[in-house]
């Protein structure tokens, strides 16, 4: 059964999931999930869920395999007409995905209060799709929870301030306190892969960015092939990136590789851990690596989060990645070192627990 006072937690993806698990498990049976279909591959949707204990989805929609214009009319359509027959105290949505802003849009339809978790993460790269996502969020939400003060005060320079702004850490701190296995079973993971401890690179690559464009993708590609005579490389190769990589005949350039399938995410963070360095176009990731405290590459032109650009990772830019990933192998024993006692940039407290006070504090149930 439904009520107007549950919490409707809207996420399409795995990152949404894994960073939303902590507060629907603390939120109980006030907590209901609405999946919307944006990850359906068994991989990245399925695997995620068997993991996620306690986390339990109550209704599901189905976008996945379209376009972006497509997903997000979609699932903006679907999603109203379901808060519509089951009205709810507020909506929560997480980060910059084509379902976070579907979610936000259904329910500023409705006036449901919107939650955005994550919120005020700025590339300051129009040209991708999540700069825009996160931007709309931002600018519909009743509540932006922002995991640093310099995300709040991004929020601030563009109009978005007051009651609507509070600061609230990282949720990833509690999903890992969740999910990253005992040292001793990570060990076991690496070491039935055939891969030592502190002496293999783990690579990420799946974001439209660099892999809609063929000549980035073989940049990528041999870049990190390249790194292979240096440590082995494990890819796990994500579905539309195996897709472009058929569509483009690009097969040679993963030679030398590991390349398996997407992994679930005991599995992965095990791997991050046991990593000496970790390769990745993904926004999750960097976060994941800065709290594992394993060096990382980034794929990327521009970066959402800034705060671990002083040192915690380093921008390699998508054009001709080889130089600079070749010299972050060179300088990994100092860089290593580094990582060790860095401040971390995320505060210490329960982000998902204070997330929840501020929505009991404004929008109380009755």
């Amino acid at each position: 059964m439904t009520s107007p006072d549950d919490i409707v937690v809207v996420l399409g993806t795995r990152p949404e999931a894994i960073k939303l698990g902590g507060l629907c498990r603390a939120a109980g049976d006030r907590a209901r999930v609405v999946h919307t279909g944006q990850h359906y591959d068994a991989h990245l949707w399925y695997d995620v869920v068997d993991d996620l204990a306690g986390v339990s989805i109550a209704t599901s929609i189905e976008i996945g395999g379209r376009s972006r214009g497509e997903q997000i009319g979609s699932a903006v359509e679907q999603l109203t007409r379901y808060l519509h027959r089951h009205p709810a105290r507020c909506i929560v949505v997480q980060g910059d995905t084509n379902s976070t802003l579907a979610g936000a849009l259904a329910a500023s339809s409705l006036q449901i209060p919107v939650v955005h978790v994550e919120a005020g993460l700025r590339s300051h790269d129009r040209s991708m799709p999540e700069e825009m996502n996160r931007i709309l969020v931002d600018a519909v939400a009743d509540l932006c929870c922002a995991p640093t003060p310099t995300n709040a005060e991004q929020l601030q320079r563009e109009g978005v301030g007051g009651e609507r702004v509070v600061v609230t850490g990282n949720t990833l701190a509690g999903a890992l306190n969740h999910l990253l296995p005992a040292p001793e079973v990570r060990e076991d993971i690496v070491a039935r892969a055939g891969l030592p401890i502190d002496g293999y690179i783990l690579c990420t690559i799946h974001r439209a960015g660099t892999v809609d464009d063929q000549q980035r993708l073989t940049a990528a590609l041999c870049a990190v092939g390249a790194m292979s005579d240096r440590a082995p490389v494990l890819l796990p190769m994500h579905p539309h990136t195996a897709h472009n990589v058929r569509r483009w005949k690009l097969e040679s350039l993963l030679e030398g590789l590991r390349v398996v399938p997407p992994m679930a995410p005991r599995e992965f963070l095990a791997f991050e851990a046991g990593a000496a360095m970790i390769v990745s176009d993904s926004g999750g990731v960097q976060e994941e690596a800065c709290f594992l405290r394993r060096p990382l590459v980034v794929l990327r032109d521009s970066t959402e989060r800034p705060e671990l650009l002083d040192g915690w990772c380093r921008l390699v830019g998508t054009a001709d990645p080889g130089e600079v990933l070749a010299r972050a192998w060179a300088d990994l024993p100092d860089w290593r070192n580094a990582l060790r006692t860095r401040p971390f940039p995320y505060g210490t407290q329960d982000a998902s627990a204070c997330i929840l006070a501020e929505i009991s504090r404004r929008w109380p149930a009755r």
